[in-house]
């Protein structure tokens, strides 16, 4: 029974996405609710899942498929994964019926569609892995095809941020597939519950540095972080849900691999991973601030959120065998903060529906007289803001909680500091608070904007406010079943919360929960207050008083550097000048010297050879080669290097344009001369790496 739920959960959206494209080929509304209706047979056999491990109807062990991709892919169930196979199936069976009405106007929607199940199931299949490699596979397979959700509109902008969002993937799975060589060259095997005792006492830094590069790239961690700004405002609002909500989830899966199953209680790991979280944690926060777009907003909340739960994963290294508030803080604010961006990146989809525009001074007074609008963005707002009653208060409380534990722990020396000493992790405490407040000003900001303020045209305003049918009674059903589970989860925790960490507790090394916490005593709750009250400050004196024009019409100004943008100033100069420059200088150089060798050879050691001269240069291999070469370089320049971007061979046009590829493969090849640049960069690191293997 647990075989045929996996392999549902992971190949039924694989071959629904194919059965899609043909029913949309007859009929386009029966092709909406056939994914609609797929989405929701997803989360049905997810539930029934979960339900067979809740009532001990699991039997372990792992499912295999032998001899793809040489070890086999394989599949395994426990509580941390079918909760997140659960929840990611219920993101997308939301995200489906919201986007029957948003994408009622748009183009390409087989396309998309083909696409958004693809990578359902390989999203699926990378949180039911069993070893590393499957991860690896399904990982790349869903980067690849949630590629085409960025670029859905096809705009100048959609195509950039597609390019930035592949080059990042690229890169990232390359610096991945590194780590797993390194690290099989180690342990001797990818299976994931065995490398624990295969990694023990082996150096598996470089292999867990590299992992952590291509797993950190997906999950949006500092400074692998710019696809997130750059890729939400531009992708559709339900392909934003899940891009924040469960794509970075599943980097931050690999990061807790590394961290549970390679690297358990390691305290030099705990300390990387913490400062990495506090840098992502209070940088994302302040980008959120500053932005005055609501999607841009929420991607850069994102950086800031997954922030959060790193700090989790590296007081989990840090606090050794006491790490029971790091695990299950982190655990459940994975869960929060996938639920949060499911609702509030739909608020976002409704407005833009209505609008087709996000700027904040453009929307602004939008929801003034819209109540339930109002109201679903609350219940996201106060929950990501970490408000008692509101189940994102839970999660920060246990991160904050094994913070404060620590810390105590290092002022009564029972702890021997490794890296942060006492003073060192108050300054880690009062960043995670003041996270904690920029997290309630540029929430507060979003909701001041959209809900209390008047448009600074009156015309417009009116307009907005006599607009009632701004969204169906569908997809205002799938935001009230998100929006209402936050106040029930932090209402009653003991019952939700509690049972949900100890479902997810084990696959972090976590076998007993320890004494339960008192979510709601004074002494926790002054830390949420905390937060709240430096919210209230920032919001104030920051966003009133410095980020908006005063006067007869008040604006939202961005105040942002511009010279702060890494990709524009640091990444696209490095890896598309300087990198191009530096590797051609290397080329030239070597070929001078190579002509400079063949001309000493010819005045010395051939000085006699009177017909050296007239010998034809290199024999019959060197001459098929050049010719391959040349004929390569001819099929490159027609087709990736847009000399000639829409020529397509004819005989294949009617095939490509009944599955809606023709576009697709339009939008890849006008980014594919920078992703082979990067590929090549990265074949030839793993060449090396082989061969100085070999040699050894």
């Amino acid at each position: 029974m647990v075989s045929y739920l996996v392999y549902g959960l992971v190949f039924w959206p694989m071959a629904g996405a194919f059965l899609s494209c043909v029913s949309g080929r007859r009929h386009k509304k029966y092709r909406d609710y056939f994914v609609g209706g797929a989405a929701v047979l997803e989360f049905g056999l997810a539930s029934a899942l979960l339900y067979q491990l809740i009532t001990g109807g699991m039997t372990g062990g792992i499912l295999g498929l032998p001899g793809i991709c040489g070890m086999g892919l394989s599949f395994t169930v426990d509580g941390f994964r079918a909760v997140y196979a659960c929840i990611a199936a219920f993101m997308w069976m939301g995200t489906s019926l919201f986007s029957i009405e948003y994408f009622a106007h748009y183009r390409n929607r087989n396309r998309y569609y083909l696409f958004w199940l693809v990578t359902l199931g390989a999203t699926e299949a990378i949180f039911l892995s069993a070893n590393l490699l499957t991860t690896f596979v399904f990982f790349e397979i869903m980067s690849f095809a949630s590629y085409v959700w960025v670029a859905q509109d096809e705009r100048d902008e959609s195509l950039r941020a597609a390019a930035t969002y592949l080059a990042v993937a690229v890169i990232g799975g390359l610096v991945m597939l590194m780590g797993l060589f390194l690290l099989y060259h180690q342990a001797g095997t990818l299976e994931i519950d065995k490398l624990r005792e295969a990694c023990r006492g082996k150096d598996v830094y470089a292999a867990a540095f590299c992992m952590l590069f291509g797993f950190g790239a997906k999950a949006g961690i500092f400074p692998l972080h710019i696809w997130l700004p750059k890729a939400h405002p531009v992708a559709p609002a339900p392909a934003s849900a899940l891009l924040s909500g469960i794509l970075t989830k599943t980097g931050i899966f690999g990061v807790l691999v590394i961290s549970c199953k390679i690297l358990l209680h390691d305290a030099l790991w705990g300390s990387f991973l913490l400062a990495l979280g506090v840098l992502t944690m209070v940088i994302g926060a302040v980008l959120a601030l500053f932005s005055i777009d609501f999607k841009r907003t929420l991607a850069c909340s994102s950086v800031s959120q997954i922030g959060f739960i790193l700090v989790g994963v590296g007081m989990q290294g840090l606090s050794g065998e006491e790490n029971a508030l790091a695990v299950r803080g982190s655990f459940l604010h994975m869960v929060n903060h996938s639920l949060f961006k499911l609702v509030l990146f739909m608020i976002a989809g409704v407005i833009y529906m209505n609008l087709h525009r996000l700027d904040l001074n453009e929307i602004r007074g939008f929801g003034r007289k819209k109540p339930l609008l109002a109201f679903l963005y609350l219940m996201g707002a106060l929950g990501i803001g970490g408000m008692p009653l509101w189940s994102g208060y839970i999660s920060k409380t246990l991160l904050h909680e094994s913070i404060v534990e620590y810390t105590e722990g290092l002022s009564e020396r029972i702890i021997t500091p490794v890296i942060f000493s006492a003073g060192g992790m108050k300054v880690v405490e009062w960043a995670f608070l003041i996270s904690g407040g920029l997290t309630a000003a540029y929430m507060t900001k979003l909701f001041a904007a959209v809900f209390v303020e008047k448009n600074n045209d009156a015309a417009l305003q009116e307009r907005y406010d006599a607009q009632k049918n701004y969204m169906s009674p569908l997809s205002a059903g799938v935001l009230l079943a998100g929006g209402l589970l936050f106040p029930v989860m932090g209402m009653l925790p003991g019952i939700t919360m509690n049972r949900l960490a100890d479902l997810g507790q084990g696959f972090m090394g976590l076998a007993k929960a320890g004494e339960r916490v008192s979510y709601f005593s004074p002494g926790n709750l002054k830390g949420g207050l905390i937060s709240i009250a430096i919210g209230v400050v920032l919001y104030l004196l920051a966003v009133r008083g410095w980020m908006m024009k005063r006067g007869g019409n008040s604006v939202y100004i961005d105040r942002w550097p511009k010279f702060l943008d890494l990709e524009e100033y640091f990444y696209r100069p490095v890896l598309l000048v300087m990198l191009p420059k530096v590797c051609c200088g290397v080329c030239g150089a070597l070929d001078t010297l190579v002509d400079a060798v063949v001309v000493l050879l010819r005045k010395t050691v051939y000085r006699d050879h009177t017909k050296m001269s007239e010998l034809k240069e290199g024999n019959w291999f060197t001459y098929i080669l050049g010719s391959a070469m040349n004929n390569i370089c001819g099929i490159m320049n027609r087709i990736f290097w847009k000399k000639h971007p829409n020529k397509i061979n004819y005989k294949h046009k009617l095939a490509l344009d009944y599955w809606g590829l023709r576009e697709t493969i339009y939008m890849i090849t006008r980014s594919l001369s920078y992703g082979l640049i990067l590929f090549s960069i990265g074949l030839c690191a793993t060449l090396i790496y082989l061969l100085v293997g070999a040699v050894k």
